[in-house]
């Protein structure tokens, strides 16, 4: 019995010790849940200790904080205008891919009293040293309610301060980024302090009237050529440079990494405004295009009109010219030809006078010839009486009557009287008679003497 009731003592001690290790094994996991925590990257953490000691943690890693608290803050918080958003919407603990907080639209007022949603998004980023962090969370406690008391209304405070320093007018007529500008620059160094004026501007462009027909288009001028604007002016401090209201947020080390704005949605009718300002705008455009198309027609229309006198008076010069060288090249050509005609004048001149004088050299070369061959002749008649040329002529008239003899027709029988005184009847002897009658005859034409012997 007492070995059993040694063997129960010492299970039972064995199992207060094993119960013992549990539970300090679940205290040591207890402490080491509650004392650790995983540092992000992107956040600042601000730890509080069970001794009340504070610290900075901005590495990323596990951290041991023994029995304390922590609060993590992004190193940079967004402020969102968006379209999206519903009522104003704070992540400042959550790891959101968008922003820090998303607001709806913010609803401001331009100078000239149109108001518009405006889209718009800053950034901030929080001081991470650890004496400028530990005032922030001093003075804020939490995310939240920084974004809530001082992010927040800073970036709606300034987007409408922004937009009351010009009109609707001149953002949509090109001053978006000087807007943009602006904001950007109030939200990094303050809201400008300014005051509103109404100034009395004079217009260039004087008003006529139109009551008097009688004169008609030159009508006298009424005083509408000025007009009342409002001004919103910088207030300047003594060393002129515009004054400023800071922004709160500035002075804990938050600086503004970007400020953006990214639409802008004016009312409905200063929209259909607008588009009736674009349409007249559109309108005096085209307008103004058609006039200068006109004058370009007319211009064009004077062009062509100068281009066809020109071309007529080229081209009557062109005939004028044409026809003065065609007369000048006739003229040219007329004294070229009686040029020609004297020079050809003068060579017929000259060889006339040639030829004349070649003439009067044959002739005279002819006469001399003639001279000498009749002296030749009158010399060789003289010397035989021309004998040889009476001889010849002589023959040939022997054999002319010679050969007309022996071609006579004789008639086979003559019938005629013998005697002496009778009626010829064509004998040889009244032939021979006859031929010598012509014969005779013949040589007292050719003027010479038959017989032979000197002259008589």
């Amino acid at each position: 019995m007492s070995a059993i009731k040694d063997g129960l003592s010492n299970a039972k001690g064995f199992g207060l010790k094993y119960i013992g290790a549990i539970v300090g094994a679940l205290a040591f996991v207890f402490v080491l849940y509650h004392s650790i925590f995983y540092a992000e990257p992107g956040y600042i953490y601000h730890v509080r200790t069970l001794t009340g000691n504070e610290e900075v943690v901005s590495e990323v890693g596990y951290k041991f904080y023994p029995f304390g608290r922590y609060n993590s803050w992004k190193r940079a918080m967004t402020v969102q205008a968006s379209q999206g958003a519903v009522g104003d919407s704070i992540r400042a603990e959550k790891d959101s891919d968008n922003t820090s907080a998303s607001l709806p639209p913010m609803s401001i007022m331009f100078l000239d009293q149109v108001d518009a949603h405006a889209e718009a998004t800053v950034r901030f980023s929080i001081p991470s040293d650890q004496d400028s962090f530990l005032r922030l969370a001093h003075e804020y406690r939490s995310p939240e309610n920084l974004l809530r008391t001082a992010l927040m209304p800073a970036f709606k405070e300034t987007l409408q301060a922004n937009a009351s320093l010009m009109t609707a007018e001149e953002y949509y007529s090109g001053g978006r980024t000087q807007f943009n500008s602006e904001f950007e620059n109030q939200m990094s160094n303050g809201i400008f302090l300014v005051k509103r004026q109404e100034v009395t501007i004079r217009t260039n462009k004087q008003a006529k009237g139109s009551a008097n027909v009688a004169l008609g288009t030159d009508q006298e001028q009424y005083g509408e050529d000025s007009k009342t604007i409002f001004q919103v002016k910088k207030v300047l401090g003594d060393d002129g440079l515009p004054k400023r209201k800071p922004q709160r947020f500035s002075n804990f080390g938050i600086t503004v990494v970007s400020a953006l704005v990214t639409d802008m949605r004016p009312n409905q009718k200063f929209v259909e405004r607008m588009q009736l300002k674009q349409k007249a705008s559109a309108d005096r455009a085209i307008a103004r295009e058609q006039r200068v198309q006109e004058e370009e027609q007319r211009l064009l229309a004077i062009a062509r009109g100068e281009r066809e006198v020109a071309e007529r008076q080229a081209q009557a010069k062109v005939e004028q010219i044409q026809k003065t060288t065609e007369a000048e090249t006739e003229k040219q050509l007329a004294i070229t030809e009686a040029e020609k005609l004297k020079a050809q004048a003068a060579i017929s001149k000259d060889t006339a006078q040639i030829n004349l004088e070649k003439a009067r050299i044959e002739a005279e070369t002819k006469r001399t010839l003639a001279d000498a061959e009749a002296y030749q002749k009158e010399v060789i008649l003289k010397a035989d009486n021309a004998l040889a040329q009476k001889l010849d002529a002589e023959i040939e008239i022997q054999k002319l009557w010679a050969s007309a003899f022996a071609k006579r027709q004789v008639p086979t029988n003559v019938f005629g009287a013998g005697s002496q005184g009778g009626t010829p009847v064509g004998s040889d002897a009244e032939t021979k008679a006859f031929m010598q009658m012509l014969t005779l005859d013949a040589a007292k034409r050719l003027s010479y003497d038959r017989n032979v012997g000197p002259e008589k």
